[in-house]
């Protein structure tokens, strides 16, 4: 009975979660058709990729557009990208007009992110003190977990296929037993810097902040935590199903969005018994998806509420506990779990 009613929990979360993938379908290919010539500065040299509820195919009409630009570099060894400076400003001058004419919100800090990135950076500073300052080791990570092309996706497959061969660089020898550690170790230290930034930088005077603060705390333990863990989960399936885990398995992931990766694991006979908490976490998400589609003010307006924001934390703890649990499902107390 239990499970009966988790699947039909889980069919109902379906339709909001089909109605958020396809409004971002439909403004991605939007803002894709209004991209078009920004490709005559990009074309076979650079990629721009979207990340965020966008990236995940989980947008509503309040969601901001949150994107990364990415070169080839001009030389092996090199950080110069194959997109030139002036050709840069033009291709970010198409996509600020682009945006604002399908009235996405403005960049964050009036486009501070906005900086382009080569394939080079993303392998040459993976775990090195560079990698943590110069905001690579977020795009890099947000590239592999939650992002879908929308310039170049060619050379979006190419950059993906690199920084994959960088993490699996050890695979040619343990090709019969690789447990993906290295991928893993960044994803879980990602997840932590979302922690502790979440920490070190929330504001807790005046009310209004703090009510701030609690709203990306409430998104922090929700779809932060399923952008990580879904990987994770991921991986450790592929490593309870085939002993090893392949570089085009992980190319795989990239393709698949984080609730694209659970809808993976209901298809898998071998992890049956792990069903139910698949569903679960469908339920649990829908609710987070349903609260969360509204304005930014109208979600602080709740979090002001001391009796909703306990509520609404308790949903987040129920939630995090379905992911552990699926998590110790999948695991089966395998090394690998333990490593996680």
């Amino acid at each position: 009975r239990n499970l009966r009613e988790c699947i039909l929990m889980a069919e109902s979360s379906l339709k909001q979660i089909d109605a958020r993938r396809n409004h971002s379908r439909k403004r991605l290919e939007e803002l894709k058709k209004q991209l078009l010539p920004a490709q005559q500065y990009a074309k076979g040299k650079a990629c721009l990729y979207v990340t965020g509820s966008y990236g995940r195919g989980e947008a509503s009409a309040h969601s901001d557009l949150d994107v990364f630009i990415v070169g080839k570099a001009l030389q092996a060894e090199a950080s110069a990208s194959q997109l030139s400076p002036l050709n840069e400003i033009c291709f970010k001058a198409q996509l600020i007009e682009s945006s604002r004419s399908l009235g996405f919100p403005e960049f964050t800090d009036n486009g501070r992110y906005l900086i382009q990135f080569t394939d080079q950076s993303f392998v040459k500073t993976l775990g090195t003190p560079e990698d943590d300052v110069t905001n690579i080791f977020t795009a890099r990570l947000l590239l592999l977990l939650e992002s879908q092309p929308l310039v170049e996706s060619t050379v979006y497959k190419a950059i993906v296929k690199r920084v994959i061969a960088k993490y699996w660089r050890d695979f040619a020898d343990h090709s019969g037993d690789f447990l993906p550690t290295f991928l893993a170790n960044d994803i879980l230290r990602l997840w932590r810097t979302f922690c502790v930034n979440y920490e070190a930088r929330t504001e807790r005077q005046p009310d209004d902040k703090k009510a701030k603060g609690k709203l990306k705390n409430y998104k922090l333990k929700h779809s932060r935590l399923l952008t990580c863990y879904s990987a994770l989960i991921y991986l450790l399936a592929l490593v309870r199903l085939n002993g090893t885990v392949t570089p085009q398995d992980a190319i795989q992931m990239v393709h698949l969005s984080p609730l694209h990766r659970l809808e993976w694991l209901l298809a898998q006979s071998a992890f049956a018994e792990a069903h139910t908490e698949v569903h679960q976490l469908f339920a649990q998400y829908e609710k987070f998806l349903a609260t969360t589609d509204r304005s930014e003010s109208a979600m602080i307006s709740l979090f002001l509420d001391k009796g909703k924001s306990q509520e609404l934390f308790a949903e987040a703890d129920k939630f995090g506990q379905c992911v552990y649990n699926l998590l110790a499902a999948i695991g089966q107390k395998h090394r690998f779990l333990r490593m996680l």
